[in-house]
């Protein structure tokens, strides 16, 4: 009797141990607790236009990863979109003249935002704004630039 509890008590530990396993698990895949206030400084750029990109997005330096999106808004006075992003504070010698850039993943994969670091003496810090910015380069706009120029002007057919 004694026995079957024993072994009732250690089945029900390696139960609650996987659970506990597959809640830690969760929570390093969905990188919900990465980039935390205290470890990470915030900055922000403005796009012309940002594609698809989201909220939690990578912030890469190099194909790195050093932050996510952390808000996107339309700024009121410019109409153009206000992208925070929070960076990891090892990160802290980006330089103040930093180039943002809206990449994709692939062809048709999801945007990211790759910094390219610049030559300035002085770093980015907290609450920054990165002003060289590239926008994302949708795939439908380019699409319609090239069948418009493969089209050709129809005053000339004529």
């Amino acid at each position: 009797m004694l026995n079957k509890r024993i072994i009732e008590l250690f089945v029900g530990l390696f139960m609650l141990a996987g659970i506990v396993a597959m809640f830690v698990l969760a929570f390093k895949v969905s990188g919900l607790n990465m980039y935390s206030s205290r470890g990470s400084f915030q900055v922000s750029a403005i796009f012309d236009n940002i594609g698809d990109l989201k909220v939690r997005a990578p912030v890469t330096v190099a194909g790195v990863r050093v932050g996510e999106v952390d808000g996107i808004s339309v700024d009121s006075h410019t109409f153009k979109a206000r992208v925070g992003m929070r960076i990891d504070k090892r990160q802290n010698q980006l330089p103040t003249d930093t180039t943002a850039k809206i990449l994709t993943a692939g062809i048709i994969g999801a945007n990211y935002i790759e910094l390219i670091p610049g030559y300035n003496e002085t770093n980015l810090k907290e609450g920054d704004l990165i002003t060289d910015t590239q926008p994302a380069i949708i795939l439908e706009n380019l699409i319609g630039q090239l069948i418009y120029k493969l089209g050709g002007d129809d005053s000339k057919k004529k």
